[in-house]
């Protein structure tokens, strides 16, 4: 089984408010932040191929990029949709058109261009939850509590201790995401907010694992900032070793 990273950078980043560029092509030390992320897949010694779903205007600058930092696992890029569903299903018709050229079954690892701080630890976590279970959700411990307001007006609170935050990456049997989204888009449903909760929908059920609580997704400029915070922290483990 051959496993592929599926990458979506389709969004514009409206609310990091940045006017000159897409949040996932800021730069941190001169490298954008779709390039941390990528390098995480690239250097995994199980990720055989990475497919990204990108701003179609940008794609040149991120065949740039990928040349620049060689980056040397992605197999194509394709162009983001109007939604991140859609840009998702984008991606995973590019990883399903490489999979068949390799005449091999597939597992997915759904990611976002604006997650960098993952580990290699998680990656392979997610390998083999899906070969052993079918489907790995990456998830962090709920730190607050959730209140959830009912049709009705009511609130419900969930026990802390029994909640999840779902992250990314989320991960899947290429043929079981892929049968999900064209169902959707056969009820012309393309407002998903992500791929476990289109799976969840369907009946899926979904496995999970514990992730790093630094697993952010940038999406304000409070996040570009502990993102750089983290780098950093990862720069001086390196120097000195704690």
């Amino acid at each position: 089984m051959k496993n592929i990273a599926v990458i979506f950078a389709g969004g514009s980043g409206i609310r990091m408010n940045t006017v000159s560029r897409p949040k996932q092509f800021l730069e941190l030390n001169g490298k954008p932040v779709i390039i941390y992320t990528l390098e995480l897949f690239d250097n995994h010694p199980d990720i055989d191929a990475i497919c990204i779903a990108c701003i179609e205007s940008w794609i040149p600058f991120l065949k740039k990029m990928l040349r620049k930092f060689e980056i040397n696992k992605v197999v194509d890029i394709v162009p983001g949709g109007e939604t991140g569903q859609d840009s998702i299903y984008n991606g995973l018709c590019s990883a399903d058109k490489w999979a068949k050229l390799q005449g091999d079954e597939a597992a997915v690892l759904i990611h976002d261009g604006v997650r960098p701080l993952i580990t290699q630890q998680t990656i392979t976590d997610n390998i083999q939850t899906v070969r052993e279970k079918g489907n790995c959700i990456t998830c962090v411990p709920a730190t607050e509590t959730f209140v959830v307001t009912q049709d009705d007006g009511t609130l419900q609170i969930p026990s802390r201790k029994d909640s999840l935050i779902a992250r990314a990456p989320q991960s899947f049997l290429l043929k079981d995401v892929l049968g999900a989204h064209e169902k959707a888009r056969s009820e012309n449903r393309h407002d998903f907010i992500d791929s476990c909760t289109m799976m969840s929908h369907y009946g899926h059920h979904l496995n999970t694992i514990i992730g790093p609580m630094e697993n952010i997704k940038i999406t304000t400029p409070s996040d570009f900032f502990i993102f750089r915070a983290m780098v950093q922290v990862h720069e001086n483990q390196q120097i000195f070793g704690f």
